[in-house]
């Protein structure tokens, strides 16, 4: 029988791309690592990685072991954290993973509501993009995410989560002050297909959102300038060196940046958490109810924000 441990290792290899960062990780030596990884080969007759002098690849055995062991390694994940709460009651942890802007602008009042009412619990935070927290959540590494998607850019949500929508987002269209069509309401976008645009990297949602935003209009984007961070570019905006589109919660008030909300119905994204569909009553409820309150404040302060549904 395959065992469980080195399962869990293999997986942390994948996530993290090495043997060292998983070891870190885990909280293991890197020779554990190495020792488990060996046992698993010798189990299964064949190798799980490629080593070369660069370091080492996964096979695509490796890959099919890891993408089928996720939701056993969750069930049994859930099995401990049961038998936590059996023994103690309603104190133990919850494990929240969030995107940044989320971890901006809604877990500050979450958590001070959340640790004010639930002392008792210890609460961990893991910070990332989708694509890296929805697969800790399905191996039960992490009991709930913030996640997001664009209207133009939607994921394949494993069929294991349970999905809880907390917000929707206008896009914004960000221009420098002083460009002819700032002030001038929610722009054609065809007008705009000549411009100089700035962009988050390529292949990430936000990137694919304006590839298709823009489609629509009839042109491709001429991207200059790329950056995961918001406050860089509406920085680059604002010294007039390109225009972009940000999603409402990586949008702040900036001198010399005119921001116009696109009224097309598909500039927009979503954010939502999500858990375990079996996961059994734990701290992740109230902390999933502070999230909730969290939106409906933010909604309502903020035009650009509504609830869902």
């Amino acid at each position: 029988m395959l065992n469980p441990l080195h399962l869990r290792t293999l997986e942390s290899v994948l996530r993290t791309g090495s043997f060292a960062q998983a070891a870190r990780s885990l909280g293991y030596s890197g020779s554990a690592v190495s020792q488990q990884i060996s046992a698993l080969e010798r189990h299964v007759r064949a190798p799980l990685f490629e080593r070369d002098a660069h370091g080492v690849r996964p096979t695509p055995l490796a890959q099919f072991i890891v993408e089928r062991a996720r939701e056993t390694l969750g069930r049994l994940q859930s099995l401990e954290d049961d038998i936590a709460l059996l023994l103690g009651g309603s104190a133990g942890g919850v494990r929240l993973g969030s995107f940044p802007t989320a971890s901006e602008y809604l877990l500050p009042r979450t958590l001070r509501s959340f640790t004010h009412d639930h002392a008792a619990v210890e609460v961990t935070l893991d910070e990332g993009e989708p694509e890296d927290l929805l697969p800790r959540v399905v191996s039960g590494e992490i009991d709930l995410a913030i996640v997001y998607q664009y209207g133009l850019a939607r994921r394949r949500l494993p069929a294991a989560l349970k999905v809880h929508p907390l917000l929707g987002e206008d896009l914004l269209l960000l221009m420098p002050d002083g460009h002819p069509l700032a002030g001038t309401g929610d722009p054609d976008l065809a007008a705009l297909a000549d411009e100089t645009w700035v962009s988050t990297e390529p292949e990430t949602a936000a990137a694919v959102m304006l590839t298709r935003l823009c489609a629509y209009a009839g042109f491709e984007p001429q991207v200059a300038y790329r950056s995961n961070n918001y406050a860089v570019v509406r920085g680059l905006v604002a010294a007039g060196l390109g225009i972009a589109v940000v999603p409402a919660l990586g949008h702040e008030t900036t001198p010399r940046v005119t921001a116009i909300t696109l009224s097309d119905e598909r500039a927009h994204r979503e954010v939502f958490a999500v858990r375990l569909s079996r996961a059994t009553d734990g701290p992740w409820r109230p902390m999933l109810a502070a999230l909730e309150a969290t939106a409906r404040e933010l909604a309502g302060e903020h035009a650009t924000l509504r609830l869902p549904g």
